[in-house]
């Protein structure tokens, strides 16, 4: 990856994370990738969501076999991004492509060096909450230091949905869940819709 990824416009799709367009029925393989890979995401309620995680202080091949299996994870969820605690990993890593034909880049250790004053609401849906959308307010523009996978010094300035993106994972990656940082009334009748999917998979 590139030591800086070019901003990307801010006009940009909603929900963050979870691409999939749930009004267009999906080609049948492709479905069952997205449910074969949703099922190694953790879901609402696991522990491991509520977890900060720890500096990655090795960059060896297991490292990036970990961004291999992350990247493909995210590839057959229809996701944009994904953060290790998602798939009960305690790394700083996170994956992320916001363009369906650019390649999945990497950010290991990543830092928030500068917010914006401009924000922005948007709605975010995250590959852990099914079924789960909600308002959140961030900053439009951040500035942001990590690694790659080889522990090569990184240096991002992100807008718009790119932004969003990286923040919304770097919350993962400090235990922090978009039903942190939406409204009182957004988050209950999220955790209501959360409990039924959650009892409807019970059943099943």
């Amino acid at each position: 990856m590139a030591d800086t990824v070019e901003q990307l416009d801010a006009a940009a799709p909603e929900v963050v994370e979870d691409s999939q367009a749930e009004e267009e029925p999906l080609d049948p393989e492709v479905a069952a990738r997205r449910r074969a890979a949703l099922a190694h995401v953790r879901k609402w309620g696991d522990p491991v969501l509520k977890e900060r995680a720890r500096p990655v202080e090795r960059f060896d091949d297991a490292l990036r076999t970990e961004i291999a299996r992350m990247g493909a994870l995210m590839h057959d969820a229809l996701g944009i991004g994904l953060a290790a605690t998602q798939v009960g990993v305690l790394h700083r890593l996170l994956v992320y492509r916001v363009q369906p034909d650019a390649s999945v880049a990497a950010l290991v250790n990543p830092r928030i060096e500068w917010r914006s004053g401009e924000q922005e609401i948007a709605e975010e849906g995250c590959l852990s909450l099914p079924e789960v959308s909600v308002d959140v307010e961030r900053p439009v523009h951040i500035r942001v230091s990590g690694q790659d996978g080889d522990g090569e010094t990184i240096l991002i300035e992100a807008s718009g949905l790119e932004a969003r993106v990286i923040q919304h994972e770097i919350d993962h990656l400090d235990g922090v869940l978009i039903l942190d940082r939406t409204t009182r009334e957004q988050k209950k009748a999220a955790i209501k819709s959360l409990r039924a999917w959650q009892a409807a998979a019970d059943g099943a």
